[in-house]
């Protein structure tokens, strides 16, 4: 367990819940005190491992009897999950973002290796960057289309 970090850790627990539950609910401060960390970390790994891009749901409560709620998001069909992806891309899309959506159609069997590692390699900042366009915003044109592709194939 030492060549982990403790958002490694922290993320693994969640999601162990996860798979047992659609959804956890929990309390930063009890969380933080669980993993002996300061609850700003909690914050940390929720915001950044379980986006909507990744497949959740996160809806917060503060206050005294406030919570976190992390859902695990089930979709009906995969034409409802390009549909939802391509509305979270919008007009501009980071890599780090692109490559979770990318990540996040592979873990749902909907691209084979070879088109996921196809679809990263076009969503590179270096690729992207050397057009002298705002790479963002092609990134997400490329990314959209790509996924318009899996709806219509």
């Amino acid at each position: 367990m030492h060549n982990q970090n403790m958002s490694d850790i922290i993320e693994a627990y969640l999601k162990k819940v996860l798979g047992q539950d659609e959804q956890v609910e929990i309390r930063r401060s009890e969380m933080a005190d669980r993993f002996n960390c300061v609850p700003s970390q909690i914050n940390y790994v929720i915001n950044t491992r379980f986006t909507v891009q990744q497949g959740y749901l996160v809806e917060s409560k503060r206050g005294g009897g406030g919570y976190i709620r992390i859902i695990k998001v089930k979709l009906l069909d995969e034409a409802e999950m390009l549909d939802m992806m391509i509305d979270i891309i919008g007009k501009k899309i980071s890599q780090k973002n692109a490559y979770s959506i990318i990540e996040r159609l592979f873990e749902s069997e909907m691209l084979i290796k070879r088109e996921a590692n196809i679809m990263l390699a076009v969503m590179e900042k270096s690729l992207l960057n050397s057009s002298g366009a705002d790479e963002n915003e092609l990134r997400a044109r490329l990314l959209i289309a790509f996924l318009n592709n899996l709806k219509y194939e």
